[in-house]
């Protein structure tokens, strides 16, 4: 049947690029082309009516009969899938990997099927060995990219688990991406510039960079890039292998910096051989106190510079090291300089191996000022005996101010309330309506005296509140004018016969934000001493200015003055000048006022002449930071 159209059958087998087997139901082959003659190595002749098992491995002879008449039953095509294509069996007995596609067809009533089989065997193992090359790359510890040269801005196309792991970005935030974003905003490193350098000229590079994980951990990253080119030479891709040596860069780190410690430190670190005795190194710190360079000290011994004469000498000082006796040893000794010059030192000696050269490292203090201690200890001896003698003074001078305050307060005290006392029993003896120009008399002095011990206790209640932190200050916009007003009225009851009290009329429009009664407390303190220490028939000015910034109050007096002596200690607690001892006060009030001028980062200064009067300045700001 076959034979009726042979040449047809042969022109069309062999158009066909996959081996070709026809076989019937029985599974007897009929027909093969060239292409399965050379897959299988037999001859068509060798080929033809034998049964279909010839080219499959014992393994699948088995039930092959039945699996094809179920085929056959079915009528329906067939493809072996590729995860589970079959093996067939060549003439030298060779295993190859098959893909079949089974194709029935029927011709007079008689069924036949064709074969189409395609040697796989070539592209099986291409697959293993990517398999197993993909495999050794995710199993590697250092993390490995792939780029895409061919693509703009060099893209990710591929990393292994050991690139996530170290960098900690998700799939997505590498794929398709130029791998900056590793260096963060650290992208001006001298190797970068290689590396760009490199990729575009087509070149393998090495740099080692500072990379930055996700979570910006600073990494050290050892680079390895090369390039992958294909049949015409053309850069089609380029693999780069990264190597985590932070640990490395670390201890490298680590250990510069302890040669930084020794070759900068001032002390003296001396290393010399433990059996010739020759120096080995010696760092600038003992350069420079000795003199010596280290072409010069590496020709001499510790014998040179000690007052150790011979070898025998000094190793009967060292030797117990070597012995193992003791791990450290401080000896007190002498070191001469080049320049024939010696000073005193102390000196650490420990035993130490260089490789596998036994050594011997001394840490050396240059002592001189521990030697001179004793004077330096008289010195400070004495002056702190002149600062506790000082602090003594102070105390006994604050006890003699105490007492005299002590003093003061009881004649503050006891005058306005004898003169209280005495008034009021006067005032009960006039009766009669005539006199009453007595008793206004009697009553204004009643009242004149309350206010001054009113005001006594207001200085001691605000002390009390300095000394125990209770300060609480109540800001405001006020008129400046309104509490000058109010500080004149109340003087108006101290001021003596002729005495006047001038002041700036242009306070009117000056307006300030800041503690209403602090103020008024400052000006009165300072306009009531003007009036005590100014003499009859005299005047007190009261000048205010104000700029951007600040409000400036001056008041001015032709009174009798701070002596200059004085003058350093007139804000201290309880400090009155010598020439107003005999003028009631306690001393508080110009303290009261410079403390609370502080609290508001406010200012007070004076200028005063004995026997001229005395000028106060105090500066505020416009605006207290409340």
């Amino acid at each position: 049947m076959f034979k009726q159209d042979e040449e047809i059958s042969k022109i069309l087998l062999e158009t066909i690029s996959e081996a070709v087997i026809i076989f019937d139901k029985q599974l007897m082959i009929m027909e093969v082309n060239s292409s399965a003659e050379k897959i299988f190595g037999y001859s068509k002749e060798e080929l033809i009516s034998r049964n279909l098992s010839v080219l499959l491995p014992t393994k699948y002879h088995e039930g092959l009969n039945i699996r094809f008449e179920d085929f056959f039953k079915s009528k329906k095509k067939r493809k072996t899938k590729e995860a589970t294509s079959i093996i067939g069996l060549k003439k030298d007995e060779t295993l190859i990997q098959l893909e079949v596609k089974l194709i029935p067809f029927s011709i007079f009533n008689n069924n036949y099927a064709m074969a189409l089989l395609n040697d796989i065997s070539v592209k099986k193992a291409i697959e293993k060995k990517l398999m197993i090359k993909g495999r050794a790359l995710e199993s590697a510890k250092n993390g490995i990219i792939i780029t895409d040269a061919l693509k703009p801005d060099n893209p990710v196309i591929y990393f292994n688990a050991a690139f996530k792991n170290l960098t900690g970005y998700d799939d997505h935030e590498i794929l398709n991406h130029n791998c900056r974003f590793l260096h963060g905003t650290d992208r001006d490193q001298e190797p970068l510039e290689r590396i760009r350098e490199a990729i575009k000229n087509g070149e393998s590079c090495q740099a080692t960079l500072r990379n930055y994980k996700k979570d910006g951990t600073l990494f050290w990253n050892d680079l390895y890039i090369m390039p992958i080119l294909d049949d015409f030479g053309v850069v089609t891709n380029f693999i780069g292998i990264q190597n985590d040596i932070t640990e490395k860069k670390i201890k490298e780190e680590e250990v510069q910096h302890l040669s930084t410690i020794f070759d900068k430190s001032l002390n003296e670190i001396h290393v010399f051989d433990a059996m010739t005795l020759k120096y080995i190194n010696v760092n600038y710190g003992g350069q420079k106190n000795l003199g010596y360079t280290m072409e010069e000290l590496v020709t001499m011994t510790p014998i040179d510079i000690t007052p150790y004469k011979t070898e025998k000498e000094l190793r009967a000082i060292i030797d117990v090291l070597l012995h193992g006796n003791v791990e450290k040893l401080v000896v007190e000794t002498v070191h001469q300089r080049k320049d024939g010059s010696t000073y005193p030192v102390e000196t650490h000696l420990q035993l130490s191996k260089l490789g596998e050269r036994e050594v011997f490292v001394a840490i050396i203090l240059d002592i001189t000022e521990r030697k001179n201690y004793t004077s330096k200890l008289e010195k400070i001896v004495k002056e702190r005996t002149q600062q506790l003698e000082a602090a003594l003074n102070k105390e006994i001078e604050v006890i003699q101010l105490k007492n005299k305050f002590i003093s003061s307060l009881s004649y503050e005290f006891k005058t306005p309330l004898s003169a209280i006392l005495t008034s009021a029993l006067l005032l009960s003896k006039y009766n009669l309506t005539e006199q009453q120009d007595k008793r206004d008399k009697h009553v204004k002095t009643i009242t004149d005296k309350a206010q001054l011990l009113n005001n006594i206790l207001n200085s001691f209640l605000s002390l009390e509140k300095f000394d125990a932190g209770k300060l609480n200050y109540q800001f405001k916009n006020f008129k400046i004018s309104e509490i000058v007003d109010e500080v004149i009225f109340n003087s108006r009851m101290l001021i003596k016969k002729g005495q006047q009290i001038k002041y700036t009329e242009k306070a009117e429009d000056l307006s300030i934000y800041q503690d209403e009664k602090v103020i008024e407390l400052i000006l009165s303190n300072l306009i009531h001493n003007a009036i005590k220490y100014s003499p009859e028939n005299t005047t007190i000015f009261l000048d205010i200015e104000q700029n951007d910034d600040d409000t400036i109050f001056k008041i001015k007096d032709t009174g009798i003055g701070i002596p200059e002596k004085d003058q350093k200690n007139i804000f201290e607690r309880y400090f009155r000048a010598e020439n107003v001892t005999d003028t009631e006060g306690t001393g508080i009030g110009l303290n009261i006022v410079k403390s609370h001028l502080e609290k508001l980062n406010g200012t007070i200064n004076f200028e005063s002449k004995e026997d001229s009067g005395t000028t106060f300045t105090v500066s505020i700001p416009n605006k207290a930071s409340s």
